[in-house]
């Protein structure tokens, strides 16, 4: 399987403990292989597996219950 990388604006993270939350939920889910989330620049870089599309990674981020697109 090849990888592919997804660019994510995250809204409404306001500390370290909201982007860490998102991390730890996306690094969770298989096909996830990487996750790299900063409430500072209110962006997420997240690489996996061609398994999952970037709804996909979307809805996951969603479920944390901050605001995000692609």
């Amino acid at each position: 399987m090849s990888e592919v990388t997804h660019t994510l604006t995250i809204t409404g993270m306001t500390c370290g403990g909201c982007s860490g939350r998102v991390t730890r939920v996306l690094e969770a889910t298989e096909g996830v292989v990487s996750a790299t989330i900063s409430h500072e620049t209110d962006s997420g870089v997240v690489v996996t597996t061609d398994a999952l599309t970037t709804q996909d990674v979307v809805d996951i981020v969603a479920s944390t219950g901050f605001g995000v697109s692609a």
